[in-house]
């Protein structure tokens, strides 16, 4: 997008908080951008540009809001879906995935995260990046994807379990990998059996609907790791 017109630029006469609000969570909505298009970066970059274009002709009254950095996020997300729904229709099947320069530990377990999440349909990717990148609820999902409750605890233990059938025992790698944090060590064990650090996992008893359940703390780790 040539500078003249670019979001930052007409801000600076317009509404001079917005390259501010911009500088601020920009990388944070790059990131959340390249977890939702499976590691492609240059999408990530394109997604996070039109959805601060959304924003910033609507940025008087995105302001005001109690929590306009939680209304951006939603607003990437909904680019990303409407982006897949434009591009379903001539996508085609692939082992190759985009190039990304960055300096990591393990790239091997990192392509694998990123693998097992570009496998997934868009919703449920979607699902998983609000509830455990962005801590969001459930409820909070629900309303930002227009979903039900029921819908999107259904989307995210699906694609969670589609997630661990790809990864193995890769998963466990990536909750005890250096992104994580301490006391996040635990994971997931069958239901009423030691965890791998000997001791019952958080996630080790039946969730409500008598599968296992999750812990949301590995879970993001998993994503930190994806990055």
């Amino acid at each position: 997008m040539d500078q003249s017109s670019s979001p930052d630029a007409a801000a600076e006469t317009r509404w001079p908080e917005f390259p501010d609000f911009v500088a601020s969570r920009g990388r944070h909505l790059l990131r959340t951008a390249f977890l939702l298009t499976g590691g492609d970066a240059h999408l990530a970059e394109d997604l996070v540009q039109e959805a601060l274009g959304r924003i910033f002709v609507k940025w008087r009254k995105i302001s005001r809001l109690d929590n306009p950095s939680g209304y951006a996020q939603t607003v990437l997300v909904n680019t990303f879906l409407s982006y897949r729904r434009k591009r379903s229709a001539s996508e085609h099947v692939t082992d190759e995935f985009p190039e990304v320069g960055v300096d990591d530990p393990d790239p091997t377990l990192r392509l694998t995260l990123l693998r097992a999440l570009a496998e997934l349909p868009a919703k449920d990717r979607a699902v998983l990046v609000l509830r455990f990148w962005e801590d969001r609820s459930v409820e909070d999902t629900a309303t930002a994807l227009r979903l039900s409750a029921s819908v999107v605890r259904s989307r995210s233990r699906r694609a969670l379990a589609r997630m661990r059938g790809v990864l193995g025992d890769d998963i466990d790698a990536a909750v005890r990998g250096p992104a994580d944090t301490a006391g996040h060590t635990d994971t997931t064990g069958p239901a009423g059996t030691a965890g791998p650090t000997g001791t019952p996992g958080p996630a080790g008893t039946a969730g409500p609907t008598g599968t296992t359940g999750t812990n949301p703390s590995s879970e993001k780790a998993v994503l930190r790791h994806a990055h």
